[in-house]
């Protein structure tokens, strides 16, 4: 064999040893990792705060017949101002106003973070926050156990008790200016003693008034709308208030809650409106009317007029709303309706019963004060 062959051979051997070389560190090499798994998407975000424009347009109803009603005063200067007052103050229907008074409570918890930030801290998990929503649709009062529910309670107890206090302070002037205007010295006597002309038709009139469907402000709406999606914009001062609460406080409370859940949206109507209903609150206003009407049905001078708008207007709201945010015992019996025999009634609060009673002789009172 050629030394030329020799070397070929040589040539070939190291070629295939460098081979098998690189084969066998590629078998000892460690493999590349695999790439790890994308992580799970996070989970949704909790639904926004959300209530219904049904709620905001109930709200702007009792807002703005308070504000209206509270700029009655005393010292009226002719019969017609009188009656201007009597046809301002019968100017509601009794369930529409009472509805709005819940509506706008609902508003005002949801001005407390308190209670917004609590109640959502239910709405992360969504079944969780299905399982809270069902519990309040289902018992309303379950509302008032969560978290904050006393700061927004002290806020709904707190306005609308400024309302009721207003009323008072309207009602005391008017019905005191009942008995000053009789008085030898002041000048209003002659026609505040005067018989009113048409007394039937003034009657009518207030029945007519009182059962007209009233409407909601456009401005007032959006106003408070904004102000119960937002949490803010009615600048309301931090107050608190513990159980036990009314009925009215109690749904106020619950449809506020539903709305911090975002299941008080227009696909939630059904559950908000029939949140907005008591029939004790409601039945307080209906009584409030009746004797409105049996006052002035008695009535006869200006005088006697005026004494029906301080007593059936401004103090019975004044009551009705108090009765609205303040916890009192249930226990009394049904009422007759003026006019006619009595009849089955829902539960009374003293406060309303007190009203009714006193009202039963208003008439009959200023009329012994001449």
């Amino acid at each position: 064999m050629g030394v030329g062959m020799i070397e070929v051979q040589l040539r070939r051997g190291l070629v295939f040893a460098a081979l098998a070389a690189a084969a066998v560190l590629a078998g000892c090499a460690t493999p590349e990792p695999e790439p790890a798994p994308a992580p799970p998407p996070p989970p949704p975000p909790p639904p926004a705060v959300n209530l219904n424009a049904g709620v905001a347009e109930a709200a702007s109803i009792y807002v703005t017949f308070m504000r209206e009603v509270g700029t009655i005063q005393a010292g009226f200067t002719s019969a017609e101002s009188i009656q201007a007052a009597i046809r301002k103050g019968a100017a509601y229907e009794p369930a529409q106003l009472s509805r709005g008074m819940i509506a706008y409570g609902s508003i005002l918890a949801l001005q407390s973070p308190e209670f917004v930030q609590g109640v959502r801290t239910y709405a992360v998990d969504p079944a969780i926050r299905q399982q809270i929503v069902a519990r309040i649709v289902a018992d309303p009062a379950y509302a008032a156990t969560l978290p904050g529910a006393d700061a927004a309670a002290g806020l709904i107890i707190d306005t609308i008790g400024r309302d009721s206090a207003a009323m008072m302070v309207i009602a005391e002037a008017v019905e005191g200016d009942a008995y000053t205007i009789q008085e030898r010295n002041d000048p209003r006597r002659r026609w505040a003693t005067t018989h009113i002309a048409d007394r039937a038709t003034r009657l009518e009139g207030a029945k007519a008034l009182s059962a007209v469907q009233m409407l909601p402000s456009a401005d007032e709406s959006a106003r408070l709308f904004a102000a119960a999606n937002s949490g803010t914009g009615l600048s309301l001062a931090p107050a608190q208030a513990g159980p036990p609460y009314t009925p009215a406080v109690v749904r106020s409370l619950a449809l506020a809650a539903l709305a911090a859940l975002g299941a008080g949206g227009e696909d939630a109507r059904a559950n908000t409106e029939a949140l907005t209903v008591d029939q004790n609150s409601e039945f307080c206003l209906n009584m409030s009317k009746l004797m409105l009407f049996q006052c002035l049905a008695a009535s006869r001078p200006s005088y006697e007029d005026m004494f029906c708008v301080g007593r059936h207007v401004a103090r019975d709201l004044a009551t009705c709303t108090a009765q609205n945010i303040t916890p009192v015992p249930l226990e009394i019996p049904a009422t007759a309706v003026a006019g006619g025999a009595p009849e089955p009634a829902p539960v009374q609060s003293p406060v309303a019963a007190e009203a009714a009673a006193v009202s039963a002789s208003a008439t009959a009172t200023l009329n012994s004060g001449r």
